[in-house]
């Protein structure tokens, strides 16, 4: 290979890193604006001038503002995917230990960054994104576990893993919304989100007053 040849091999991937950069710049520096002043009152004006690139180049990488959006929520569902990957590797680990890891690893990228996540969940659901998504698609960490629970016997076979997954999701989302608008001295989510798996593991009355209360067979 010639020189040139050499050259021409590896300029795509400089433009490339280039690229990249320049969108982690840009990502970063809207990040910042949504939580020092909100969402809705940062322009991308502003953003390009924070991230110090002209406006056009704003639109080489976003169609729209609301990309920012789509991709922070996109990088939470696969962080959230590469750790349980990860957790799931330890087989010997039952459904409950998995759920609960999964729970508190949600917990922490939340907690870790309170402001942000008011800003960008807010603006999530504001511009309709969580009725775009596919079905299968919504509660997938958590169907995965399930259905993992399920082939190791530890999961009543009765049990249909995408349903199950996406209640939790639902549920899930459901508390993350409340949480984020309370206030700073709210009960921690680490709290309320082993409550809500404590919850949707047992039930909410003891195994008694479940036979007590259920229907009796007619003579």
């Amino acid at each position: 290979m010639t020189t040139q040849e050499t050259q021409d091999v590896r300029a795509p991937g400089r433009r490339e890193r280039s690229k990249q950069r320049v969108h982690d710049r840009l990502y970063s520096s809207a990040l910042e604006l949504f939580a020092e002043q909100g969402y809705e009152h940062t322009t991308i004006d502003q953003i390009t001038e924070r991230a110090d690139v002209a406006r056009g180049t704003f639109f080489n990488h976003f169609q729209r503002k609301d990309d920012l959006v789509t991709t922070w929520a996109q990088q939470r569902q696969d962080r959230l995917q590469e750790f349980m990957e990860k957790s799931l590797t330890h087989t010997e680990d039952g459904t409950i230990i998995q759920l609960e890891r999964c729970m508190s690893a949600l917990a922490d990228f939340n907690e870790a960054e309170r402001n942000l996540t008011q800003v960008m969940l807010a603006a999530w659901v504001k511009s309709g994104q969580p009725l775009q998504e596919e079905p299968e698609y919504a509660g997938h960490v958590f169907v995965q576990v399930i259905s993992a629970g399920r082939e190791r016997g530890d999961v009543a076979c009765d049990i249909d893993p995408v349903m199950a997954g996406n209640m939790l999701r639902d549920a899930y989302l459901g508390l993350l919304y409340r949480w984020s608008r309370a206030t700073a001295e709210s009960v921690p989510l680490h709290v309320e989100l082993r409550a809500l798996l404590r919850i949707a593991l047992t039930g909410l009355l003891p195994y008694t007053k479940r036979c007590e209360t259920a229907p009796q067979p007619a003579e």
